[in-house]
């Protein structure tokens, strides 16, 4: 990968799901900050309590980024339920249980899983519930200060995810109208969709809040697969991108050896 020129190097967050698995999880925070990751994240950190969580991230100067919200059933395969008509108390509990631990860990976001398409209601009445769940937990996660997190995954990932492409997430968000509600934009996904990640990047800038990268096909890090990943910078570059930049892949070898597509992107 080139470095783009006049492009500025992005904040990078380990996501510790994928990253220094190698590790032990209390043992990989301190293994992401002297890989030179300024952040962290997880899909689901409740096994460990939020103020040990909190401990391990200030004892290493790194930002907790975001987790997801109890996506429900594990047994069920369940991936959340704010897109379920009949499952909005499940739902606020799920929310009040996201924000404890948001509050005490010191995460920026929350990230609300819609869950698989309810086939047994209609397509207006699952979006009109989504989008009433969606503005609840908006508006519960501003009075503390965090924000929320929607992330379009494609079938390609998880069939019949109903927040299916970024299109749909996009005009969620404008639809709530919530100031904290933004899209978590995985380029795999993206690339999975048959999107045109850059274009969105540049299209929907004011509506990200946080962006994956990861290689497609395969999921590993960048420079393995089909991505022009110089494309994705310059783009973030071009919208003067100053969130993070998740590392959400699976390495192909030792989770250091495989951040050498780092040392490629422009320091300036």
């Amino acid at each position: 990968m080139k470095p783009c020129q006049g492009s500025v190097m992005p904040r990078f967050s380990a996501h510790l799901g994928y990253l220094f698995s190698e590790h032990p999880f209390d043992r990989r925070f301190a293994a992401a900050r002297s890989a030179g990751f300024q952040a962290v994240e997880h899909p689901e950190p409740y096994a460990t309590p939020a103020a040990a969580l909190r401990r391990l991230v200030d004892q290493e100067g790194l930002t907790f980024v975001q987790f997801a919200l109890p996506p429900g059933d594990a047994s069920k395969k369940e991936k959340g339920y704010a897109a379920w008509p009949g499952r909005q108390r499940e739902f606020r509990d799920s929310v009040e249980i996201g924000l404890d631990y948001a509050q005490v860990s010191g995460a920026r976001f929350i990230q609300v899983h819609s869950g698989l398409v309810p086939t047994d209601h209609p397509p207006e009445l699952v979006w009109d519930v989504y989008l009433a769940n969606l503005c609840w937990a908006s508006e519960r996660a501003r009075q503390i200060g965090v924000g929320v997190l929607i992330e379009p995954i494609g079938p390609g990932t998880l069939a019949n995810y109903f927040m299916s492409r970024t299109h749909l997430a996009i005009e969620a968000i404008q639809s709530a109208n919530c100031p904290n509600l933004k899209v978590l934009f995985d380029i795999f996904h993206s690339r999975w969709a048959g999107e045109d990640p850059a274009a969105i990047i540049r299209a929907h800038a004011a509506s990200l809040g946080h962006v994956h990268v990861a290689d497609f096909p395969g999921r590993h890090e960048p420079g393995t697969g089909e991505t022009n990943f110089e494309k994705i910078f310059s783009a973030l570059a071009d919208i003067s991108w100053t969130g993070f930049v998740g590392c959400e892949y699976a390495p192909t070898s030792k989770t250091e050896e495989s951040l050498g597509w780092m040392h490629n992107l422009p320091t300036h």
